[in-house]
């Protein structure tokens, strides 16, 4: 290329275009993820088997502007022991995801503002949630009987009343999921966002709708 080229106006004036593209790039994602949508993957086992190590799913996120989470739904949010700091650079890997060391957890609505939560272990061995003292029905869930213990002093199985504007969160996979049960409610300041879609792998592709993929049942 002619050396006299990076001198020219022309140079000057491709400059200009190829900065307006870059900052208008930088700010349509950072739209889109803050008020729209934005992709993450499943690094660990803690929702199986809804999600499994290495799904990618779409994070949902302009719903949380005019409704609250709702029993069942499965929401991306910054863990209540993670202190965000707003500085502009940090906003701005926040806004835009590029070089973002946010530490985000996924996990499941199961307890809501002012409702008792309670788990109990049965006879048999299997341990149930109870909500306003009423059992909740849990298909999504790996297994009764794989629980983390509620003898362990670090889990808190309750009783207690859920605080205003918090919420119960707790992992699919009960005995392998840092949770609620460990680190107590979630104001509902943390949340990020609402899991809609898994689209990766191809073979596991599914809408994550809170009917379609809890089969949740109101207690009576």
């Amino acid at each position: 290329m002619d050396i006299n080229y990076f001198k020219s106006q022309k140079f000057k004036e491709d400059l200009h275009e190829l900065l307006e593209t870059v900052i208008f790039v930088i700010v349509a994602v950072s739209l889109i993820r803050f008020f729209v949508a934005e992709v993450r993957w499943i690094p660990s086992g803690s929702m199986r088997p809804t999600l499994i190590e290495g799904d990618r799913i779409i994070v949902e996120r302009f719903s949380r502007f005019y409704s609250d989470p709702q029993r069942g739904d499965i929401m991306v949010f910054y863990p209540p022991f993670v202190e965000l700091k707003n500085g502009p650079v940090l906003l701005f890997k926040r806004l835009t995801g590029f070089f973002c060391n946010d530490i985000a957890y996924i996990k499941r609505v199961i307890g809501l503002p002012g409702e008792k939560f309670e788990i109990k272990r049965d006879k048999t061995g299997a341990y149930t949630v109870y909500i306003n003292d009423k059992p909740l029905d849990e298909p999504y869930i790996k297994s009764k009987y794989e629980f983390t213990p509620c003898e362990d002093p670090r889990v808190n199985c309750g009783p207690f009343i859920i605080p205003e504007n918090n919420y119960m969160m707790l992992g699919d996979n009960r005995a392998y999921s840092y949770d609620g049960r460990f680190w107590g409610t979630l104001d509902k300041k943390q949340f990020i966002g609402k899991t809609t879609f898994r689209f990766w792998p191809l073979t596991r592709i599914k809408m994550l709708t809170t009917g379609e993929n809890t089969s949740y049942n109101q207690p009576q």
